[in-house]
């Protein structure tokens, strides 16, 4: 940032989205992310114009019909078709509303044997389950680039 760079978003794994303090740090600096999180955080979400719950993300995953969920065809190396459901929520420690997502691999919760859950604080006119997955995947290449590179090719 020193040097005036500025990613267009920072892709990060559970073990960083889950670190409140971390997510602030980002902001603090202007920066747009899109990062993993567990399935136990709590999240505020509106159930009408007054009234609001708060839930984990896995209750809230289970809770919503299958009808919420989104059906987005990734082609990728190996191509895979997954189920998104993208929502606008008030986390506590973070002020104002971020939007978070919820991956799985089955149209329904009860038949999902791999759900991923997403936070960012990218505008909700950009958030869609297909940014959300397209977006996320890049990471994957990092990762797979990094190892290829630290085993010599």
């Amino acid at each position: 940032m020193a040097r005036k760079y500025q990613p267009g978003i920072v892709l990060i794994d559970a073990g960083y989205g889950n670190n409140t303090s971390f997510l602030l740090e980002l902001e603090k600096r202007q920066l747009k992310y899109l990062g993993g999180w567990a399935k136990n955080r709590k999240v505020t979400i509106n159930i009408s114009e007054n009234i609001q719950q708060t839930i984990r993300l896995d209750e809230l995953a289970q809770s919503l019909p299958q009808e919420a969920f989104r059906r987005i065809k990734l082609t990728l190396d190996k191509p895979r078709t997954v189920w998104v459901v993208t929502r606008e929520v008030e986390i506590s420690n973070l002020k104002g509303k971020r939007n978070i997502a919820i991956v799985m691999n089955a149209e329904t919760f009860s038949q999902a044997t791999d759900i991923d859950y997403f936070i960012t604080n990218v505008s909700t006119s950009i958030v869609t389950p297909e940014w959300i997955v397209n977006t996320y995947s890049q990471r994957n290449w990092v990762e797979v680039f990094y190892r290829e590179a630290t085993r010599g090719g």
